[in-house]
């Protein structure tokens, strides 16, 4: 257990640092700084491709690292600390249930994805919407759940203030490495932690495991874990006699098979497909063999968490119950710092009470440094979005040095702002990390995934029926969002007063809904208004449209260019930007193919077998 002293939320730590664990941590810091320096050594960061998308040239194997964030061992978009000691639920671990998906832009010279929806549809205001929109999920989602979630784990391994470790997490170390070297030097650093990280992650599962006596002792011993401190009159101290099957009540169920089968899915092509940070590193790859490869490997590399990060986590309760699952409001006030509950703190609580010396020092070093990562991953995707759909925008004849300063700028604004809604974050969703990250992104990123499908798939799809369909997606999502934060979830022995709309549906049954009837006001906008030419011209900024003679067709289903053979033509302007050639290798194209139908025939198995 953790003495408490007279700061609400500060505690020591029962396990103190040794001179090993130290010696550890500087060197593996240096390693990482020298990691970093090397590889943005490789690219030419001076120019929009070389820091953005690290000169477009990353092989398939350090892409899959940042395709697979939520393998982080404290990234919080899909396996945060607090959902550790939930039931094994393979969908939270792996809410993609098919291998990340190859967006459509993977085969464009584009930098963004609203850029992508752009020469879909023509015109600027979806674009400009959806990358201001993309800022404030990062702002709400994952700069602050990353400082959040890093502050923790410093706080319960050397028993800092919260917020003094939330400084430290801004170490000038690490974003100087980010802003220095671009996505190239994110790319090489997150490689080096995956490594070292999954070991880690290995070696503490069996002492774990051990502790408990092995996989059979789980489930009973899970049941079991009740702290001593309750609260009368109250279930809230036992474990849910579902922990550990996935399918649960789609009505009671903390989380519903429904809304895991239908709503997760809907927020995992949203993320998957569309989000920056991972649109990012599929268009950084050299070619499109390396950008399926690497989603193939990050696929691979998501089944680990279920049994290196979750489990685990459960252990941690099972270990440690007046701590991990506390209650009482004072308790968790002592111990953690926030009323709400503790179950944030279950991974670094078993990673600093279980490791030994030298051990310890390097899983806290790679996870405090793996979260840090993560947060520069964030960082230079959002910088890119600023810098690319609104700035370029408003400015459009700014150069490469002045986009550059800019990008680095937008990041000290949207720290200072995630900074500003760490306490909102904090109180939030009961404390449990997962349930808030899932929930706002449940308002606001399916209106998104609707329009995104139906721009791939139908054809009929206009600028004037996307458009309106997500305004009205906005709308009723920041509906539901604005009544989440006025009435939280009540604590323990509290009676639940909530609206019906929050008490009765579901985030992720609303995610399913919002997402229905955000496609069908698509629809009926396309078909009210005349659809786009056939000979939609799509072209870069700032460049002329082809004369009569010459044309530039939409991207196929495949983002492929079917161009007419263009005759004379009297624009003026720089010529049109030369495509990447997208063919692949057959063999490789196989081979791709092959393991993409290994991973779905494991998925399904996993997801039968617990169920």
């Amino acid at each position: 257990m953790m003495e408490g002293n007279s700061t609400a939320g500060s505690f020591t730590p029962s396990q103190q640092f040794s001179i090993a664990d130290l010696v550890v941590v500087v060197v593996y810091f240096s390693l990482n700084v020298a990691v970093g320096i090397w590889s943005s050594c490789r690219v030419n960061r001076n120019t929009v491709s070389g820091y953005f998308l690290a000169g477009r040239d990353m092989a398939w194997w350090p892409v899959s690292r940042d395709l697979r964030p939520s393998c982080d061992t404290l990234g919080s978009r899909d396996i945060p600390p607090n959902s550790l000691f939930c039931a094994p639920a393979f969908s939270t671990a792996c809410p993609h249930f098919p291998p990340p998906c190859i967006p459509p832009s993977a085969r464009i010279r584009i930098v963004t994805m609203p850029e992508y929806l752009q020469r879909r549809f023509g015109g600027e205001r979806i674009r400009m919407y959806l990358s201001s929109l993309s800022l404030l999920l990062s702002i709400f989602t994952k700069i602050s759940t990353d400082l959040y979630s890093g502050a923790l784990f410093v706080q319960v391994c050397l028993g800092w203030d919260l917020y003094l470790s939330t400084v430290l997490m801004l170490a000038p170390d690490a974003v100087h490495r980010s802003r220095a070297g671009g996505l190239a030097a994110v790319i090489y650093t997150d490689a080096l932690q995956t490594l070292i990280m999954v070991l880690g992650a290995i070696v503490l599962a069996v002492k774990a495991f051990n502790e408990i006596g092995g996989y059979p002792n789980l489930e009973e011993a899970y049941l079991k874990a009740v702290p001593s401190k309750i609260v009368p009159n109250t279930t809230c101290h036992l474990p849910r006699a579902d922990a550990m099957h996935l399918f649960r009540d789609p009505v009671s169920g903390d989380l519903p098979w429904t809304g895991m089968t239908f709503g997760l899915s809907i927020m995992a092509t949203w993320y998957w497909c569309t989000d920056q940070v991972i649109v990012q590193r599929s268009l950084s790859a050299k070619s499109l063999s390396h950008a399926k490869a690497g989603s193939i490997l990050a696929s691979y590399l998501k089944m680990l968490p279920l049994f290196v990060i979750i489990m685990p986590g459960m252990i941690s309760r099972v270990l440690y119950p007046d701590t991990v699952a506390c209650v009482d409001p004072e308790e968790c006030t002592r111990v953690c710092g926030a009323a709400v509950g503790c179950s944030n703190i279950a991974y670094p609580k078993l990673v600093v009470e279980l490791m030994p010396s030298g051990l310890r020092g390097l899983m806290i070093a790679v996870m405090m440094a793996a979260l840090m990562s993560s947060l520069t991953s964030v960082f230079n995707s959002s910088s890119t979005l600023f810098t690319m759909d609104i700035w370029r925008k408003l400015r459009p004849a700014a150069g490469e040095r002045e986009l550059l300063l800019v990008g680095k700028v937008v990041t000290v604004v949207l720290v200072a702002l995630s900074v500003v809604w760490i306490p909102i974050l904090q109180s939030s969703s009961g404390g449990q990390l997962y349930v808030y990250i899932q929930a706002v992104t449940s308002y606001l990123a399916p209106p998104v995934t609707a329009v995104f499908v139906l721009a791939v798939f139908w054809p009929r799809a206009n600028e004037q029926g996307a458009f309106w369909g997500l305004m009205a997606g906005l709308v009723l999502g920041l509906a539901r969002m604005g009544l989440e934060l006025a009435y939280p979830v009540p604590r323990c022995g509290v009676p639940d007063l909530r609206p019906w709309l929050l008490a009765d549906i579901h985030y992720l049954h609303f995610a399913v809904l919002l997402c229905a009837v955000t496609g069908a006001v698509t629809v009926g906008g396309s078909l009210l208004t005349p659809p786009l030419p056939s000979a939609w011209v799509s072209r870069a900024p700032g460049t002329p449209r082809p004369g009569p003679h010459g044309c530039v067709h939409p991207p196929d289903l495949l983002g492929r260019r079917r161009r007419c053979h263009p005759g004379p033509s009297k624009a003026k302007g720089p010529p049109a930007v030369a495509l990447k050639d997208a063919t692949e290798p057959p063999f490789w194209a196989r081979v791709c193919g092959i393991n993409a139908v290994v991973l779905m025939c494991v998925n399904i198995f996993c997801y039968a077998y617990f169920a």
